[in-house]
């Protein structure tokens, strides 16, 4: 059975994450964001969101262990900051519905999603310049960069939060993220 671990980021939503992975059938539980990477033993991650880069632990290792790792809203920034990315105050703050445009329907996440879908996301903060070897996947009218990936190193993130209601096709993100990890 897959194995996907849940990054404990201090968010508010960290617990509904664990839950759409248990119920797609995958063995998933929360581990603090300290762990040493060395005592994650896991197909795959999900970085979680959370309220600020100082509490991100030891995030950072987390992006060198060689599986699947999907960043969502802080957990897509700590990528972009590690990686050589940039993040800053987005224009719009809070959450909001927000209608994103898929600009490229082959990636691996949320190019099943095209041409666009309706998501619950906080922009705040938000990603302004791509790291190294990632794509810009997905944008809206609020953020220029929604999603990211880099298929190459089995890195993902979206601004967006696909666990939450709100969010039309965040089981596809969920079952999209879970294929990249079988």
């Amino acid at each position: 059975m897959t194995r996907i671990l849940v990054v404990d980021n201090h968010g508010q939503f960290m617990h509904l994450e664990r839950r759409a992975l248990r119920d797609a059938g995958v063995d998933t539980e929360i581990v603090d964001n300290d762990t040493p990477p060395e005592d994650l033993d896991a197909d795959g991650l999900v970085l979680s969101g959370g309220p600020d880069m100082d509490r991100i632990g030891r995030c950072a290792e987390y992006l060198d262990m060689d599986i699947p790792v999907l960043g969502i809203c802080l957990g897509m920034q700590i990528m972009a900051t590690e990686l050589d990315g940039e993040v800053g105050a987005g224009d719009y703050g809070g959450y909001a519905d927000v209608d994103v445009r898929i600009v490229d329907d082959d990636d691996p996440l949320v190019g099943s999603l095209a041409p666009e879908t309706r998501v619950w996301a906080s922009h705040a903060d938000e990603v302004t310049a791509l790291p190294t070897g990632f794509t810009h996947t997905a944008t809206s009218d609020v953020c220029e960069i929604e999603a990211m990936s880099d298929p190459d190193r089995e890195l993902y993130g979206v601004q967006w939060h696909p666990e939450v209601a709100h969010t039309a096709e965040g089981d596809e993100v969920f079952a999209n993220f879970i294929a990249r990890c079988d």
